[in-house]
């Protein structure tokens, strides 16, 4: 089945052409994970049709990973086949949008660093269109398309959960850099961070204070025994336990500040904050506002800072969104 051209913002992407959409058909958007492939029928609408999930055949290696995603596809669009034009794909790790490849990726995926990742599922599917892209930026286009910036073509998406990251979408686009690491809010510095570890192999980033492993770890340094898991970290804070405010409180603030710099520098109209940490409570909403605003020049302050609205569907419509771009705004 062949489709017509699409554009990312640096160039052409097998899909749709820029400034179109695919009006007269159905797109399959396909989330992988380290842990679960998903996907879902989407109609122009962006209203989910069907969807299908299973366990990520991680260990197994790329082969493997891309079948189970082309099984879900046709799982997903099998009674309507011939009205599917294009598939879009957003994927765990560095993902290079213009030649569909996986740039790096950590080893949840075994050998998916180097996956033609946009080739290998086309030529499982019958030569159907595939645009690709990480599955943050999927996340990113799903909240602005259906969810909780739906409206609005300037977003700052940030997810903060087993690390932080971030999407940038302007004008409706997600913008990857040149090197396809835009976004990678993470690794940021900033001061409550100096000197620790950071999971990338640097110091003094906010992902080591707080994502939910260093909150966690956190906690436990200081004698918070009684906590499993960051979600009863979460429930002791909400019961007054001061630890466990105290590091919320320290994470949220080294996220808002880190939120607080990007938004000087991007203006978005709105900022989305998802992932598990996100669902803290009170006692990390709180520092994580009162640091942006602190951080942020006056004419910011009015930016709405909001949760994610859409959980696990969002990366499955911005997948879709991947394939079935707005037209690209032009300003005057």
């Amino acid at each position: 089945m062949k489709g017509p051209e699409m554009r990312s913002e640096s160039g052409p992407v097998a899909g749709v052409v820029e400034g179109t959409e695919t009006s007269t058909g159905l797109v399959v958007g396909v989330d992988i994970g380290g842990t679960k492939t998903a996907a879902g029928l989407v109609d122009p609408s962006g209203a989910l049709l069907d969807t299908a999930t299973r366990p990520t055949p991680a260990a197994e290696g790329r082969e493997a990973i891309l079948d189970t995603a082309a099984e879900l596809v046709r799982s997903v669009a099998a009674d309507r086949w011939g009205s599917v034009t294009a598939v879009g794909v957003g994927s765990a790790g560095v993902i290079d949008p213009e030649r569909g490849v996986v740039v790096s990726a950590t080893r949840a995926l075994a050998g998916w660093a180097g996956t033609d990742l946009r080739g290998g599922l086309s030529r499982r599917l019958g030569g159907l269109p595939v645009a690709t892209g990480n599955d943050v930026h999927a996340h990113a286009l799903g909240e602005q398309w259906r969810g909780a910036a739906a409206g609005c073509a300037d977003v700052l998406l940030v997810a903060v959960g087993t690390g932080v990251g971030a999407s940038i979408v302007l004008g409706g686009r997600v913008r990857y850099g040149p090197r396809s690491v835009a976004g990678h809010a993470g690794h940021m510095p900033v001061p409550a961070a100096a000197g620790a570890p950071c999971p990338c192999g640097g110091t003094g980033h906010v992902e080591a204070v707080a994502s939910g492993p260093a909150l966690l770890a956190e906690y436990r340094r200081r004698g918070g025994t009684r906590a499993a898991d960051l979600a009863e970290v979460a429930r002791l804070a909400a019961a007054g336990d001061p630890p466990a405010t105290d590091v919320l409180a320290a994470g949220g603030i080294a996220l808002g500040q880190a939120i607080g710099g990007l938004m000087n520098v991007i203006d978005p109209e709105i900022v989305v904050i998802g992932g598990g940490v996100a669902g803290c409570g009170a006692a990390w909403w709180q520092p994580v506002r009162a640091a942006i605003a602190v951080e942020t020049l006056p004419a910011l302050r009015d930016v709405p800072i909001v949760p994610a609205a859409l959980s696990a569907t969002a990366a499955l419509l911005g997948a879709a969104r991947l394939a079935s771009p707005p037209p690209t705004r032009k300003d005057p």
